[in-house]
């Protein structure tokens, strides 16, 4: 699998014969195009049309986040795997209201189901969340009822309310405090912490929509629209409970990142530079660690497991097999 590449520093990215030079300050490194997948640029990074044309030819995803390490946008080469095909599938699925349905309640359950697996995982561990699961639980019995789209996400929307007030049991730090979910700009530590983990979920997985022949821009929980790919937006919320929360939970529960890591900027908090260092070198440990994946009974890696997401709502569209949503066996 393709590596990821993190640039946090200022500089110029250029295209040097057929590989990728980054310059700056320090220095020159060369960055090999060959088991490169995508490029995380945090930095104030200038480049240029060749550059582009390299990565296109190269299928090397670019995405770009502002000074605050949120998600500005991405460089998308030509889609090479997609398909008219595919695409009218995906339309038929999301103008067909029954259909849509279908699919947002699959997704959405298996969001629910994997906030209520990371839930189990800390009762094991002695945290007191056995009320709160409870009514998780019973939002989860009622999801199929429910009566259409808007629906659905307002029951999703309760599952995260109770799930977000287990957070300061789960991690018993008073200089991560929850207190509400804040975003645009998010208010205190913990909520950036979520918000630049949810920015890179979302980024991850567009680059894994990239390889199969679904265009991310029809989703199916998130509205279809002129401004911005939604099919990310949709699997991430599958993964993010037991990729991102997992992840920060362990990276504070290890004293990985402390309060002094964060600092007030004009816009909310922000992360220091070490502190985003630290973050996508342990969540690229975690994408690359490897589970047991019993439909196809081997162990996978957690990214590969989102590619698998992609291809099974790929058969779903084409009418082969039901899409069931992954849910952690943990």
């Amino acid at each position: 699998m393709r590596k990821t590449v993190y640039l946090f520093s200022d500089g110029e990215l250029s295209r040097k014969d057929d590989t990728l030079a980054f310059k700056t300050a320090e220095g020159r490194r060369f960055i090999p195009v060959e088991d490169t997948g995508e490029i995380m640029i945090y930095g104030e990074v200038n480049f240029n049309k060749r550059l582009l044309e390299l990565l296109a030819k190269k299928e090397i995803i670019l995405h770009y986040f502002n000074y605050y390490g949120y998600y500005t946008g991405s460089f998308y080469p030509r889609e090479h795997l997609n398909s008219g095909y595919m695409i009218l599938k995906q339309s038929e699925h999301y103008l067909d209201e029954t259909k849509r349905y279908r699919i947002a309640l699959e997704l959405l359950t298996g969001a629910g189901k994997n906030i209520r697996q990371v839930m189990k995982y800390y009762i094991s561990r002695g945290k007191p969340l056995e009320e709160s699961l409870k009514s998780i639980e019973k939002l989860l019995d009622s999801m199929s009822a429910s009566k259409g789209i808007s629906a659905l996400m307002a029951l999703e929307g309760k599952i995260r309310d109770y799930y977000y007030q287990v957070f300061d049991d789960i991690i018993d730090n008073e200089g991560f405090i929850f207190d509400k979910r804040t975003r645009r700009p998010p208010q205190n530590t913990l909520n950036t912490l979520i918000s630049f983990g949810n920015s890179l979920m979302y980024t991850i997985c567009l680059s894994e929509i990239y390889n199969t022949h679904l265009d991310p821009r029809i989703g199916y929980l998130h509205t279809t629209n002129f401004r911005r790919f939604s099919l990310n937006l949709d699997l991430a919320e599958i993964f993010k409970p037991v990729i991102i929360d997992r992840l920060i939970f362990s990276l504070l529960g290890r004293k990985m990142i402390s309060a002094k890591d964060f600092e007030q900027a004009s816009q909310g908090i922000m992360m220091k530079e070490k502190a985003k260092k630290t973050f996508v070198a342990e969540l690229d440990a975690k994408l690359k660690a490897t589970i047991n994946h019993r439909p196809i009974g081997r162990s996978v890696s957690y990214r590969r497991l989102i590619r698998l997401e992609a291809y099974k709502l790929e058969k779903h569209l084409m009418g082969e097999k039901d899409y069931k949503a992954f849910v952690a066996q943990w």
